[in-house]
């Protein structure tokens, strides 16, 4: 499993609007320039994060994005999931009629690394990420 850039940046983004929130909202200006990040690529990931539910918005002059909760309600696995979809390490775990299943001796190798990785990312929270920063 690899994560893409739409993952990391997400969690950048995430942090950014995080450290320099404090309630007000950030423009999609702001942020790129922290964070060296092209504008277009930016509205992608907003988009996504905005999607599911992250983020608040606001247009106008003083207008931008702010995170929807606490930081400590953030999980990074559901930041993850928002902009990579599944994380399983391979297809098959995301398919329920895998035809092989049944006999395949990797199977729960797999599914035993899928757990892992979950529980992690599930175990750390945005609040946790800007703390080690």
């Amino acid at each position: 499993m690899k994560i893409s850039t739409k993952g990391r940046y997400a969690l950048r983004v995430m942090i950014d609007l995080a450290i320099n929130g404090n309630e007000n909202f950030i423009s999609l200006k702001d942020i790129a320039t922290r964070q060296n990040l092209s504008i277009k690529y930016l509205e992608q990931i907003i988009s996504m994060l905005n999607k599911a539910g992250y983020l608040e918005t606001a247009r106008g002059n003083n207008g931008g994005y702010k995170l929807a909760k606490n930081p400590n309600e953030y999980k990074v696995g559901d930041i993850l999931r928002a902009t990579e979809g599944n994380l399983a390490p391979i297809y098959c775990l995301t398919e329920e009629d895998c035809q092989r299943k049944e006999d395949c001796k990797t199977h729960s190798f797999w599914k035993g690394l899928d757990n892992v990785i979950n529980e992690y990312v599930d175990s750390k929270t945005l609040e946790d990420l800007i703390k080690t920063t």
